[in-house]
């Protein structure tokens, strides 16, 4: 996959990357899901937006590696919008995998979350913010 966020984008939407027609449109879609990324708490400390193919998946994540799945979720955030599907059952299937890379996203990115937790620990984490829990999973369902 190219470096070029706009080229791989372009790429996974079926379109060659000499074929510049819908490059505004498609740029603005992947600002679109920068937006809500930066809202997550994913990426850069400031909001992070591309105007050309020189902007490279590396800006945006830094040495982070453990974020690759920002790349599936550009491409369907971009996707739901730009060419959305003629099934109802696969936009829901897609809705779904958003949903999922916001919250998977969200919980690597969150800097109160700690992987060398003990499972008592994870429990009492989860416990003490299950409120905030319960919100998320109310949103989630009603996409």
């Amino acid at each position: 996959m190219s470096d070029s966020i706009l080229i791989s984008i372009k790429k996974l939407l079926g379109i060659t990357e000499e074929y510049e027609h819908f490059d505004a449109d498609i740029i603005m879609n992947i600002n679109m899901a920068f937006m809500v990324l930066y809202q997550l708490g994913v990426g850069p400390s400031t909001p992070f937006k591309i105007t050309d193919a020189s902007a490279l998946w590396s800006d945006f994540m830094e040495d982070a590696t453990d974020i690759e799945g920002v790349k599936t979720y550009i491409w369907l955030k971009t996707r739901l919008v730009f060419d959305p599907p003629q099934t109802s059952a696969l936009i829901d299937a897609i809705k779904a995998n958003i949903a999922e890379l916001e919250w998977r996203l969200n919980v690597t990115c969150d800097p109160k979350v700690t992987f060398t937790a003990t499972h008592e620990e994870a429990n009492e984490y989860a416990l003490a913010n299950r409120a905030e829990i319960n919100d998320f999973e109310k949103q989630v369902s009603r996409l």
